[in-house]
């Protein structure tokens, strides 16, 4: 009967312990919303064997290589399920993928890309957070939408990207 009484006082406490607030209720409200994984970015130094990779060996939808100069790379993309993965080779002599690749002489992860809802409201309000943004206007990106990059100093040593959903 002392196991007993003991277990009677201590469910009380547990119950009111899992009567406190959720998680999600301590997120602050935005002006805007954080949405999907949009994709993961790979910077490959070759990208033909990385293409043959992902469609010949795992078998995924590779698309066409696609050429943004105005970001200094190529991008392919690689249909999953439930997000894709961008892979980036260098064009130009001012790719940022360039000084990747020295550093990481195989490739590897470069960025994460989250969709957002309002990317201009998300600039003000990441602005006012003091999180760095890598450039002052959104530019348009690998999907024909406003895309702007977080400094991975401030994103615990992610590069984030936000592109507009």
């Amino acid at each position: 009967s002392g196991l007993l009484s003991r277990l009677q006082t201590l469910a009380p406490t547990v119950r009111t312990l899992s009567s406190s607030k959720s998680f999600s209720q301590n997120i602050p409200s935005c002006l805007w919303k954080l949405g999907r994984l949009n994709h993961v970015a790979i910077a490959v130094p070759d990208l033909e064997k990385a293409q043959s990779l992902y469609k010949d060996v795992l078998g995924a939808q590779v698309s066409e290589t696609v050429a943004l100069p105005e970001h200094g790379v190529y991008t392919v993309f690689v249909e999953l399920g439930n997000t894709k993965l961008e892979l980036l080779h260098p064009l130009g002599e001012k790719s940022p993928i360039t000084s990747f690749l020295q550093k990481n002489k195989t490739g590897g992860m470069h960025h994460i890309c989250i969709e957002v809802d309002d990317i201009k409201a998300a600039m003000t309000e990441l602005k006012k957070k003091k999180i760095r943004i890598l450039s002052e206007e959104p530019k348009i990106g690998a999907h024909g939408k406003p895309v702007i990059f977080l400094h991975p100093k401030d994103c615990h040593g992610v590069l984030v990207e936000l592109e507009q959903a």
